[in-house]
């Protein structure tokens, strides 16, 4: 039996010479420590974008809950306000 963590990959020879390739460069001391670099920023880039797509979620279901409930400005005034918030001058606005 395998012990826990442990797989077996299989790669076309073009792709195995690659990663063997990339361990003879030196930044990695074995294809299976390549390997897992490619995981792990795999893993790190999902898990970031889920948690970006989960905080946007939110921030709609906020500003849904918000029109629902009446608490909207006119666009002009939400401009307005955010510009003043931001302390920058109002472009092609009218103004």
């Amino acid at each position: 039996m395998k012990p826990a963590g442990q797989m077996t990959l299989t790669l076309t020879s073009e792709l195995e010479q690659f990663v063997l390739e990339q361990v003879k460069r030196g930044a990695f001391a074995s294809s299976s420590e390549y390997i897992r670099g490619l995981v792990r920023e795999r893993y790190t880039r999902e898990r970031d974008r889920e948690a970006r797509l989960k905080s946007l979620d939110e921030a709609l279901a906020r500003g849904l809950a918000d029109a629902e409930a009446g608490r909207t400005l006119p666009l002009e005034d939400a401009f307005r306000k955010l510009r003043a918030e931001l302390d920058i001058a109002g472009t092609n606005t009218g103004e």
